[in-house]
């Protein structure tokens, strides 16, 4: 699953001890396994090397440029969503050439920049988009290579708030509009500047079950061959990510379990294939470190306040996602053998983790058995390394946390900790 591990009570990253690089670098802080990246990204090319897919790392899981620069050294390309992540690739060492770009909303200066970068591929999302990259791609004299993004309208199993293809989603177009642009496309004569030639879809994320994936990619294959029987050309399938993390112990499926479901479905079809994993690679990799600074019983409760919140992890109050929370030196007494939401051996007390931020939401866990805390104790928030940094904001004028990479025993800074001179600077002599 990780390299975060229990040794003698005290919590580990790789070979070192959490607590000591809470002290070292300070609180709130995200700390990353290297190792963890690389297992993760290689269980899945192994797993699927029968396709030698181009695997695209998803920027917007966890976009830090050294993050980055581990899984480019391991061959990843990269699944952007916004210029600024095309700009975090290239400033990362990152070719722009094993670049997929999608979302649903790109700017013409997005677009263009794109072109100029020479990407790999646009996932295009509606007839719309087409239509503008084709008339960009002739301005700027650049052909671009597209690939259009379905809507298998598949329930992927998943929370509401993070499916992306059903019908009542925002992305991709369905399959039966999908035929029609195809057709469109050719009979307008437009390839000149795009060659549209591939399909993509992505129906969403943290899923851990292979039923959804058969369900769709069936759907897919059927559409391209029809689309080939009518004369078009498709080279490429992009079935994107979504590959589930293990938030609970045993959770998320294997690499090869997907990989055991997927092949039998997409072999021997003459397709060049690209996986966007996001989450599967770097969602366990990263843990969140956090000071408790009170101890504060209330009514019915005890509240354990910290020095950090929903303003550094907001997905327990976005979309009430669990994550396992325990303290980096618990004693051996405590260790868990296993991260689950019903720990409670004995010994332990039912308490609210809640950050600093004036929002009732604001919080980690409630209700959530841990071990005796006092002021000034580290807890560590699990599986906090997809969607955490990410979506980290300086709501309250809370200055982002540091980032720190372990490798070995190894361990440096990879963003400093923002401070108040960051929270203003945008503001100051405009």
């Amino acid at each position: 699953m990780d390299r975060f591990d229990y040794r003698g009570g005290r919590l580990y990253c790789e070979d070192l001890a959490a607590a000591d690089l809470a002290r070292r670098f300070g609180t709130p802080l995200y700390l990353y396994s290297a190792g963890t990246l690389r297992r993760h990204y290689r269980r899945l090319a192994s797993a699927f090397a029968a396709v030698e897919p181009l695997i695209c790392y998803s920027v917007k899981v966890c976009p830090n440029i050294h993050i980055m620069r581990v899984l480019r050294d391991e061959g990843s390309g990269f699944d952007i969503v916004s210029g600024g992540e095309l700009h975090r690739v290239i400033v990362s060492g990152g070719d722009p050439a094993t670049c997929c770009y999608a979302g649903v909303a790109k700017t013409d200066d997005e677009i263009r920049f794109a072109l100029r970068a020479g990407i790999l591929l646009f996932n295009v999302e509606s007839e719309a988009e087409l239509e503008n990259l084709r008339r960009l791609a002739a301005e700027t004299g650049t052909p671009a290579r597209a690939a259009l993004r379905l809507n298998p309208d598949v329930d992927p199993e998943t929370h509401r708030h993070i499916t992306t293809g059903k019908k009542e989603n925002k992305f991709g177009v369905d399959l039966e509009r999908a035929e029609r642009i195809f057709r469109d496309f050719a009979d307008a004569g437009t390839g000149e500047h795009v060659a549209l030639t591939g399909v993509q879809a992505h129906i969403g994320s943290q899923i851990t079950t292979v039923k959804p994936y058969v369900e769709a990619l069936e759907k897919i294959v059927a559409l391209i061959d029809r689309v080939r029987a009518a004369g078009h050309e498709i080279t490429t399938l992009d079935f994107g990510g979504g590959f589930g993390a293990d938030y609970e112990t045993g959770e998320a499926l294997e690499a090869e379990a997907f990989a055991a479901a997927i092949l039998p479905v997409i072999e021997g079809r003459g397709l060049k294939i690209i996986m966007e994993p996001g989450r599967f690679i770097a969602g366990n990799a990263g843990i969140l470190i956090t000071q408790v600074q009170y101890v504060k019983p209330g009514g019915d409760r005890t509240f354990l306040l910290c020095d950090s919140g929903m303003h550094h992890l907001i997905r327990p109050a976005l979309y009430g996602s669990y994550h396992h929370i325990w303290p980096l030196e618990p004693g051996e007494d405590f260790v868990p053998e296993q991260r689950t939401r019903d720990e409670s051996f004995p010994g332990t007390q039912a308490v609210d983790v809640v950050g600093p931020i004036c929002e009732s939401t604001d919080f980690f866990a409630k209700n959530r058995h841990l071990p005796p805390v006092v002021r000034g104790d580290y807890l560590a928030v699990f599986c906090a390394g997809a969607y955490g940094m990410a979506m980290a904001s300086e709501y309250n004028s809370f200055p982002r946390p540091a980032e720190v990479l372990v490798d070995g025993a190894q361990a440096r800074l990879i963003r400093r900790r923002g401070t108040y001179d960051d929270l203003v600077a945008p503001e100051k002599d405009v």
